[in-house]
């Protein structure tokens, strides 16, 4: 009995650790992804191809959205205005800035029990809206999520409804007056010292949908496409 006994505990604690080497693969495989969607909105961004080229045709924005970045400053308010007239205020991966709360992650589908309650006054979208407005790893850059041996990142690949990976960019007005604020400043010029062509920065988020239910990676960043030199 006692013999039985260690060998029931023996396999139920080398389960148990299955279990958890399991699910930590797959957050690390998630968090990889979301990785990969950020540096993709990036390139997306920059009109980029995979490989840091310059995007000359498709599937680049320019050549496969009705949506572009503001090319100039007098672009930045038409943009803002369509997306906003947009039920999700997003369209093709670009969103206008996100009212209401900012975890929309966390609201995943309209639902009259969450708490607190969605404030449709606010325009406030459920994440199974935002899912088809996403744009997908690869859909303006062209990146592979292949090698000769096959897929490096099952998540990347994945594009049924409500599985896989997206991201979002928000295009965010930049004031000159935020210079002036000192909430970074630069020691030599009491300046922020950003560079812009435009004035917009952009607020991406990427999510990544684990193998395993449950399983999500959200990571956020702020980029400021800075003027390149001559």
């Amino acid at each position: 009995m006692l013999s039985m006994l260690l060998a029931l505990w023996a396999s139920r604690t080398s389960l148990f650790n299955e279990m958890v080497v399991s699910n930590d693969a797959d957050y690390q495989r998630a968090f990889a992804a979301a990785q990969a969607l950020l540096q993709d909105a990036e390139l997306d961004i920059r009109g980029e191809m995979a490989d840091g080229s310059p995007c000359n045709g498709p599937p680049c924005r320019a050549y496969s959205s009705a949506l572009k970045f503001p090319g100039d400053t007098n672009e930045i308010n038409p943009l803002i205005t369509l997306l906003e007239s947009e039920s999700t205020r997003c369209k093709d991966g670009l969103c206008a800035r996100r009212v209401g709360r900012q975890d929309f992650w966390n609201y995943a589908k309209a639902d009259t029990t969450i708490t607190p309650a969605a404030n449709t006054a606010l325009g406030e979208v459920p994440l199974t809206d935002l899912m088809a407005v996403g744009a997908r790893y690869g859909q303006f850059t062209g990146a592979a999520n292949t090698n000769t041996s096959g897929p490096l990142n099952p998540i990347l690949t994945e594009t049924a409804a409500g599985r896989g990976g997206w991201y979002w960019i928000e295009i965010l007005r930049y004031s000159e007056k935020a210079k002036t604020a000192n909430l970074i400043v630069d020691s030599s010029t009491n300046q922020l010292p950003l560079n812009l062509d435009v004035y917009v920065v952009f607020r991406i988020t990427a999510l990544a949908m684990g193998l395993k239910p449950g399983s999500t990676v959200v990571l956020q960043e702020t980029y400021a496409r800075q003027r390149t030199k001559d």
